[in-house]
């Protein structure tokens, strides 16, 4: 969501949730902001910055699932000159960045096992050293961090530090999906509405008809408030009478009847087909029940053409190119298992 994005809504869940994060800004404590995607966790993040003590001080952002696992302590913790290949300079990581200010880590559930031990020496001690370094810098930063997942089950399962989420949970910040503020999808579509008509310079904003607005009430929005907005711009950007209101939406903007079809596995070579062992059918394999292998393989080829007649809804030409056979050969098969076509 953009910066300048501002928190609408009206519901008491999400009202509560922006009323937890002012009254954790004040506080020098780190905080966790818990929520699916696009509900926002980064506006919260905002919020408590802007509202602390820190606010004319750097809010530095990093994204830890859009690294890779070998640069991510380079980008947190800074590297020397030569510690590492490409390290052509030292650089200060975004720790020494956020000095005196606040770094927001969304997507904290990526980081590796060896990043949360950094993290943790970080926070237990406010010292930062760079990679390649032998002395630790001092840093006076606060931490809010964000995921969208379970992190106590992910302790329990050994994928997370339990030390470094019981640093990080002073005050753990839920943000309720948009499914569950009550409300609030009507004056989010309202506002993004009129928002996109006036980008487009239109003299009103009609609003939506009453069967449009029934089906974005009845969405269950998985992409949460940023998929609402792409949603309702989207409506707004293709209708062309903007003096009625809009009364035709898209909510997948994949979906076309020539929409491309999932490839098939590449056939494997006759190689490697022969180089790997065969595998002893187990206790429970079907094949101990089969009584008559001609039937079987019949059914079975039988089963392989109808799927791919369904795939390529019924166009013979391209279900025997994707089969490896002649069109002559698909014919034939059809017809020895009387397979009808379409």
């Amino acid at each position: 969501m953009e910066k300048n994005t501002q928190f609408v809504g009206q519901s008491l869940a999400f009202l509560d949730a922006v009323e937890q994060a002012g009254r954790a800004a004040e506080l020098n404590r780190p905080v966790l902001v818990i929520g699916e995607r696009g509900t926002g966790k980064e506006l919260i993040a905002e919020r408590l910055h802007h509202l602390s003590p820190r606010w004319g001080e750097p809010l530095i952002t990093m994204n830890c699932a859009a690294l890779p696992e070998t640069l991510i302590e380079a980008e947190l913790f800074g590297h020397e000159q030569g510690a590492f290949t490409g390290a052509n300079r030292a650089r200060a990581g975004r720790f020494e960045e956020a000095d005196g200010g606040t770094l927001f880590l969304d997507e904290l559930g990526t980081l590796s096992m060896a990043a949360q031990e950094r993290l943790l020496r970080v926070i237990e001690y406010g010292e930062v050293t760079r990679i390649g370094a032998s002395r630790a810098v001092r840093v006076d930063v606060r931490i809010v961090a964000a995921t969208n997942e379970d992190l106590p089950a992910a302790a329990d399962a050994g994928r997370f530090r339990p030390d470094l989420l019981d640093r990080l949970s002073f005050e753990v910040i839920t943000l309720p999906p948009l499914r569950a503020r009550e409300g609030d999808v009507a004056v989010l579509a309202d506002h993004f509405g009129r928002r996109m008509a006036a980008e487009l310079n239109w003299p009103q904003w009609p609003g939506f008809t009453a069967a449009c607005s029934a089906e974005l009430e009845g969405h269950g929005w998985p992409g949460n408030v940023r998929e609402l907005r792409n949603v309702v711009e989207r409506a707004v950007y293709r209708w062309d009478e903007p003096a009625r209101p809009i009364s035709r939406i898209t909510f997948d903007p994949f979906a076309s009847p020539w929409k491309p079809r999932p490839m098939m596995p590449r056939p494997e070579s006759r190689a490697e087909t022969d180089a790997a062992p065969a595998a002893a059918p187990s206790a429970s394999s079907p094949c101990e029940m089969i009584s008559d292998l001609k039937a079987a393989v019949d059914a079975y080829e039988a089963s392989i053409i109808r799927a791919a007649l369904e795939r390529y809804r019924y166009n013979q030409r391209a279900t025997a190119k994707g089969l490896g056979l002649t069109y002559d050969q698909l014919r034939h098969c059809m017809k020895k298992h009387d397979l009808s076509a379409g």
